[in-house]
């Protein structure tokens, strides 16, 4: 079986899951790898660079090109460091979120980004975010499909990202930020859908999306399983959702639903 039909084994709920890890490993050195798991589980890429450009004070040049993180490839060319990428002209001049994509050249011709590229980019203020998504050379580039799923993905990840820089820049310890992170997105959630939760179903559902498991967590609160799992179902009735995979599915919002329906 190809790994391509391996992709398309995937159930939506082990999508979530890895969704779910992603978030959880947001400012850790893991984070990176557990994005290209995520994308890689949906189309084939190779390697996955993140990074964080900043822009000098009359935004007409970059400034800094910050590494967040790669994982894949390694002997690609790093792009991050690269201030005449093709990519420069587009960051300086963007009014919205982009996706601008790059082709390696046929044959034996080798440019200096010689990897098949579709780069995500974010912006706000001076900062820019760049996820840079590669496959090599000599495999095909990127389809206009699957360049309008990831378009659709990014809405996802390019917030991921943006948090992914701000707990590194606040060189805090993984686990305490990780927490930290998930719980403002968590509270920031209910207050949007006007959900209210009770503390233990709060302290349940957290646990659950930072990788808990039901019998971890009985534990953890002195409860049965089945307690938790009462829990549980109380919160996602109030969301809307079901189970542990909808929680997950809410905490991503509406744009990887979307990209799953089309995919």
């Amino acid at each position: 079986m190809s790994p391509h039909d391996n992709r398309a084994c995937l159930t939506d709920s082990q999508l979530y899951q890895q969704l779910g890890e992603l978030i959880a490993s947001t400012g850790s050195d893991a984070f990176a790898q557990r994005m290209l798991r995520l994308v890689d589980a949906m189309l084939p890429v190779q390697r996955i660079e993140l990074s964080e450009w900043t822009l000098d004070a009359r935004q007409t040049s970059v400034s800094h090109i910050e590494p967040l993180g790669l994982a894949g490839l390694t002997d690609a060319p790093s792009t991050a460091d690269c201030r005449h990428h093709p990519l420069l002209q587009r960051i300086l001049q963007m009014k919205d979120s982009l996706l601008v994509e790059f082709r390696a050249p046929p044959g034996p011709r080798r440019a200096r980004h010689s990897t098949h590229q579709c780069n995500l980019v974010s912006h706000r203020g001076d900062k820019r975010w760049v996820i840079c998504l590669q496959r090599r050379p000599d495999q095909r580039a990127f389809s206009l499909g699957e360049l309008s799923q990831l378009k659709r993905l990014s809405d996802t990840l390019l917030p991921l990202v943006e948090h992914h820089a701000q707990i590194r820049e606040q060189d805090a310890a993984p686990e305490q930020v990780d927490a930290g992170f998930l719980r403002q997105t968590f509270d920031e959630r209910l207050a949007q859908d006007d959900v209210s939760l009770s503390a233990r179903e709060q302290e349940v559902c957290m646990g659950l999306l930072t990788g808990g498991t039901v019998p971890q967590l009985a534990r953890r609160l002195n409860v049965k399983s089945s307690s938790i799992e009462t829990y549980l179902k109380r919160a996602t009735a109030k969301l809307g959702v079901s189970g542990r995979h909808g929680l997950t599915k809410w905490m991503a919002g509406e744009a990887l639903p979307q990209v799953l329906q089309r995919s």
